[in-house]
């Protein structure tokens, strides 16, 4: 048998185990796991002795949908073992939208997903995964139809329910969005205008993604105080209308003494419907410095939150029930503290607060932090991200070890950015599993790789079998491990010395390759010849 690509004597890693055995690769795909395999012509023979292989590792949490516009490498994610990204998570993502809705989403989503060359040209979720295919970005990117999105799409961003045509015009464009490719449906309780959504337009919404058999996959309403009955409330949604429910990373907002209810109503919902849920292994969120300000800013959309947070009677009232809080509203302003809010992006003339804390911003301005964000997101026009430490390591581990949690990063790719974004892999399988032993290295691989596959319906990767697609990681367990900090979080985890995608590699001892063979699921591709001679 020939093979472009020979992985001689590596540790193969699956969910049931780890085995010695060469990896035989030709045209892209897997097509022999063995000991000791006879082989004609070889391209390339890599001698992975001493090294764990693995299937290449799946992202469920990627706020990547237009960063391959302007960085089609990845390397932040591929130089950590990604090898496929679901985008478009949270409710939030560029695509679908209408010619009325451009704008406000570009506008909104700006801190988000920061775009120069996106040419925001395409209007549905087909046209917009076709765009994504010609940017030609080295890992693969599979997506979310994101429930914002379509909410904007339909009914622009006001603070109401829809009445019967919206709703039907609503589950037809989630529908044809799903026929075009999308994987999952996405839910941010928390964004705009997603988060003026009651119990029974979500319940319809999922009426259609389980006639697809896709996930519903929320970023839930509170994950403070509130967090057991907004997970109780998507448990509900699943029970009545058969969907799989998976929890978007799952966590406690300043909350500990709720571990165990968490872990309880996570497992007994488990006997009910089927639910997973992935999880970040920190203890700091990342996202929109406006996810501070109560729900009612964004009614109307960007223009008119950009109103209110000029106009100084709202201000006021925002500070005041920034501090105070409302009933049934997760702030995290007052969950996470302002001394433990740091900026990661901020447009402008205020480009000099990222790394502050809004604490310390404050004090530099004299202003109540409540004031001084709303002053940051009013001179930056909405422009601006942050860092937002909510919990303890241990309840970290605990939720991590206890839940089966799968993995996404829910990286930001921000000026400053949160360590996850470069050490979310290398954190699960160098440190919890190959040096602190919280996990068995297979059970990583589950959680990495095998697991987000099977939820996704990608059928075609996950596991190191033939006849599945060449995305590999190797990797010296010796060396691999999370390097990246809150301090310095451009770092890059050691011990990567091979990533493939497709059987082209695009990491390699360290460095990019420049190589960009990755594939949009739903957009039909040309036949890949894997060639790595």
């Amino acid at each position: 048998m020939d093979a472009a690509l020979v992985i001689r004597n590596a540790d193969v890693v699956t969910e049931d185990g780890i085995r010695r055995a060469d990896v035989l690769v030709e045209s892209g795909m897997i097509v022999a796991v063995g000991p000791d395999l006879t082989v004609g012509s070889a391209g390339r023979t890599v001698d992975a002795t001493g090294h764990l292989l693995c299937p290449g590792f799946i992202d469920l949490h990627a706020h990547s949908a237009l960063r391959p516009f302007d960085d089609p490498l990845l390397s932040a994610k591929v130089g950590q073992g990604f090898t496929t990204e679901l985008i478009c998570p949270d409710g939030l993502g560029p695509a679908p939208l209408s010619d009325a809705t451009v704008d406000t989403r570009r506008r909104y989503l700006q801190g988000l997903e920061p775009s120069t060359n996106a040419r925001w040209d395409w209007r549905s979720m087909e046209s917009y995964l076709d765009a994504l295919q010609s940017a030609a970005a080295s890992a693969n990117m599979t997506s979310c139809v994101p429930h914002s999105a379509v909410r904007e799409s339909v009914m622009g961003n006001a603070d109401r329910a829809p009445d019967r045509r919206e709703m039907s015009a609503m589950k037809d464009l989630v529908a044809d969005s799903l026929a075009a490719g999308g994987r999952a449906v996405s839910f941010g309780m928390i964004y705009a205008p997603g988060l003026y959504a009651d119990t029974d337009e979500l319940r319809q919404i999922a009426e259609i993604a389980a006639a697809y058999d896709v996930p519903l996959v929320p970023h839930v309403r509170n994950e403070a105080a509130g967090v057991i009955d907004s997970i109780s409330e998507f448990v509900r949604v699943c029970e009545e209308t058969g969907a799989h429910l998976h929890v978007s990373h799952v966590k406690l907002v300043g909350v500990p003494h709720l571990l165990s209810d968490l872990l309880h109503t996570l497992s007994e919902a488990q006997d009910r419907i089927r639910l997973t849920c992935d999880q970040y292994p920190y203890g700091a969120g990342s996202t929109l410095l406006s996810a501070l300000l109560p729900g009612y800013a964004f009614d109307g959309g960007p223009r008119a939150t950009l109103e209110r947070v000029s106009d100084r009677s709202e201000r006021e009232r925002m500070a005041r029930d920034m501090h105070a809080g409302l009933p049934h509203w997760e702030n995290l302003f007052a969950a996470c503290g302002p001394e433990n809010i740091v900026i990661t992006q901020a447009a402008g003339a205020r480009r000099d607060t990222v790394s502050k804390t809004v604490a310390a911003i404050a004090d530099e301005t004299n202003t109540d932090p409540a004031i001084a964000v709303i002053d940051l997101l009013r001179d930056t026009e909405l422009d601006a991200c942050m860092i937002d430490h909510y919990s303890t390591e241990k309840v970290v581990r605990e939720i991590f070890t206890s839940s089966g949690a799968l993995v996404g990063s829910d990286g930001v790719f921000n000026p400053h950015p949160h360590p996850r974004l470069y050490g979310t892999a290398p954190r699960v399988l160098g440190r919890y599993a190959l040096r602190e032993q919280l996990i068995t290295v297979p059970e990583a691989i589950r959680r990495l790789s095998t697991g987000p596959a099977e939820i996704l319906g990608l059928t075609d990767r996950g596991v190191i079998a033939p006849d599945k697609r060449a995305d590999l990681v190797l990797i010296d367990p010796a060396r691999y491990l999370d390097t990246a900090t809150y301090d310095e979080p451009h770092s890059f985890p050691p011990g990567v010395e091979l990533v493939t995608v497709g059987g082209v590699p695009v990491w390699e001892n360290g460095a990019h390759t420049g190589q960009r063979p990755g594939v949009v699921d739903g957009v039909p591709q040309a036949a890949s010849t894997g060639d790595v001679r």
